[in-house]
């Protein structure tokens, strides 16, 4: 059995596509959850059928204590986190102008902050074994702005800077570090959009349509194996940018 992987966000949509498909690779699986912990259980129970290893654990990845204390219980139970994959994150829509300091910072701390918190936790004893890999989750609105998205293009594109930055840092210890920017994947956080914003979206995807949480959780479990593959953005987006 290989891993163990841990997956933030994994209670829905990519994070859980993600958690399944390595899962069913054979890593031992660590699937983080905040609000949705039955999501994130029913999960990793798939996970068991499928005969592997799995388990939730709990945290507000937006603070240091309850990192620590995630990073613990996972390493005590699945052992050293081997690839860590950062998807947890949320969205605002909206004018920028109508936008208060704290929905910026709540975005900012939870798409950003605490990619940083479990970079930093995951890389200290990877550091030590000379072997590690990390995948951030980004998006194509951090290669591109979008309208009425000023904060989530912004901590987008910071975790495209976080992510090269650190695999210059981290490739002398033999960690590796990239970065997945998916399009208009079909998930809970775009149900928000109308039926002809998705319509538009796809028109100007060149493969004419949306993207599935499983097409990007593919290409994550590509960069986990890809040993000679770092400081990359990896576009899942059906050519949506090239």
């Amino acid at each position: 059995m290989r891993g163990p992987v841990l997956v933030t966000g994994a209670s829905g949509g990519i994070g859980r596509a993600i958690a399944l498909a390595f899962g069913k690779a054979g890593y031992r699986t660590a699937l983080h959850y905040n609000a949705h912990r039955e999501r994130a259980v029913e999960t990793a129970g798939l996970i068991a059928k499928m005969g592997g290893t799995a388990e939730a654990f709990g945290a507000d990845l937006t603070d240091e204590a309850q990192v620590e204390k995630m990073f613990e219980e996972c390493e005590r139970s699945l052992g050293q986190v081997e690839v860590l994959v950062n998807n947890a994150g949320v969205s605002w829509r909206g004018l920028f102008t109508d936008m208060s300091l704290a929905q910026w910072q709540r975005v900012m701390d939870v798409n950003l902050t605490s990619m940083f918190l479990c970079c930093r936790r995951a890389l200290i004893p990877m550091i030590r074994k000379k072997s590690g890999c990390i995948i951030n989750i980004s998006s194509i609105w951090g290669q591109q702005g979008a309208a009425c998205e000023a904060a989530y293009s912004a901590s987008k594109a910071a975790v495209i800077g976080l992510t090269q930055a650190l695999a210059m840092e981290e490739g002398p210890s033999g960690i590796r570090v990239n970065c997945i920017a998916p399009g208009v994947i079909d998930t809970p956080m775009n149900a928000g959009l109308s039926q002809e914003d998705m319509a538009a979206l796809r028109e100007e995807t060149p493969l004419m349509r949306t993207g599935s949480p499983e097409d990007v959780a593919g290409a994550a479990l590509y960069l986990a194996g890809a040993e000679f593959v770092t400081g990359q953005v990896l576009g899942v987006n059906g050519g949506f940018i090239m």
